[in-house]
């Protein structure tokens, strides 16, 4: 059943902007978190998406192209860190200063993760929308053979 495809395809993509969602509160709630168990201040996370080809065998192929399937949806593939600078700030009382008196912060930018919220927010609701579409098709469907 092809509408099956499309409900998969949009619970992968439920499940992974949650994950994105989960991802971006992380980040916001270490904006000032100067000392981890790695050592040294928080480094930002991020969720990176890949396609779902789930069976990459010849014959999914030509299963997928004689049924037209669109494709196997989303999976989230990796959490990856970004690596860029830290935030400084003079501040010789912390005790997380170094010898010259400045501290480093948590290279997380809170307006670059709300606005990936928002983002991430936006995509959910597309998703349900989507998956509200096929549910509804799929009811029509079933009326129309009473």
């Amino acid at each position: 059943m092809a509408f099956l495809s499309s409900l998969d395809i949009s619970g992968s993509a439920l499940t992974a902007q949650r994950l994105r969602m989960d991802v971006i509160s992380q980040n916001i709630a270490n904006a000032s978190t100067t000392r981890t168990a790695e050592g040294g201040p928080y480094r930002r996370r991020v969720a990176v998406f890949t396609e779902n080809r789930g069976n990459t065998s010849f014959s999914s192929y030509l299963d997928q192209a004689q049924s037209a399937s669109a494709g196997g949806g989303v999976v989230v593939s990796s959490i990856a860190t970004d690596m860029s600078d830290f935030r400084t700030e003079y501040d010789p009382t912390n005790p997380d200063a170094n010898a010259d008196g400045y501290v480093l912060y948590p290279n997380v930018n809170e307006t670059t993760e709300l606005v990936d919220m928002m983002s991430a927010t936006r995509s959910y609701e597309a998703n349900i929308t989507a998956l509200n579409a096929t549910k509804n098709m799929a009811l029509k469907a079933l009326e129309i053979g009473r």
